[in-house]
């Protein structure tokens, strides 16, 4: 098997009920709920009208500007997965346009997360399957390789492995490492549920703002009227 041009089998996969379980909730509380230590980073933003991206990644390691692997991958999805692309973070050539869009969903995919550009975007905004990519660029992909399937990636320093949720929203994209799900999922829910009570304390001006003078005074910080 050579490095640079490998096509790997997905061992493991996030279970389709997590993953509607984890759809329901808002990235940046399973951001808060991992100790805000995993991110794609602001680059990738959605490039869909609306929506939320979530499923089982198939991780794709491709040459800055070729979409030869990415090609392959869209062939070997299975319907519910989220193709995961480290193309470095180039936008001199796009990944992928409305051709391959459309054979996408043909296939099933529920959407796609690219380090990289996109082209076409009036047609991904119209047919809107969630899509994060890095920009956009009207110059075309190669289709020489190098690139690898099915092996661990990096985006921005956010470790994906094949067959890990992937979930994005307006807010950005987070991977949650499969053997950490459940356990993900329940600190999740528990902040989710307290942000939903801190709001009805706020519309009902019942919150208590005590912490914020409490931690300044802990600081140090000097008060107007000392």
């Amino acid at each position: 098997m050579t490095v640079g041009f490998r096509i790997l089998n997905r061992k493991r996969c996030i279970d389709a009920a997590l993953v509607a379980d984890f759809a329901a909730l808002p990235v940046a509380n399973v951001s808060d709920s991992m100790n805000r230590m995993v991110a794609a980073g602001p680059n990738l933003r959605p490039m869909h009208t609306s929506g939320i991206l979530a499923g089982a990644a198939v991780t794709v390691r491709s040459r800055p500007g070729d979409n030869l692997m990415l090609h392959k991958a869209i062939d070997m999805a299975v319907p519910g997965d989220v193709i995961v692309v480290d193309a470095g973070g180039d936008l001199t050539n796009s990944l992928m346009g409305e051709l391959m869009l459309a054979h996408a969903i043909n296939r099933g995919v529920s959407g796609f997360v690219l380090y990289g550009a996109i082209r076409d975007l009036d047609a991904f905004r119209e047919v809107n399957l969630p899509i994060f990519a890095a920009g956009v660029s009207h110059r075309g992909p190669y289709k020489d390789g190098p690139g690898e399937i099915n092996v661990p990636i990096s985006l921005e320093g956010m470790v994906v492995e094949p067959g890990d949720l992937i979930l994005g929203d307006s807010d950005g994209v987070v991977a949650v490492p499969l053997d950490m799900a459940e356990e993900v999922l329940a600190a999740t829910r528990a902040k989710h549920a307290a942000e939903t009570r801190q709001m009805e304390a706020i519309k009902a001006r019942t919150n208590d703002r005590s912490w914020v003078d409490a931690t300044l005074k802990q600081k140090g910080c000097l008060f107007p009227d000392e």
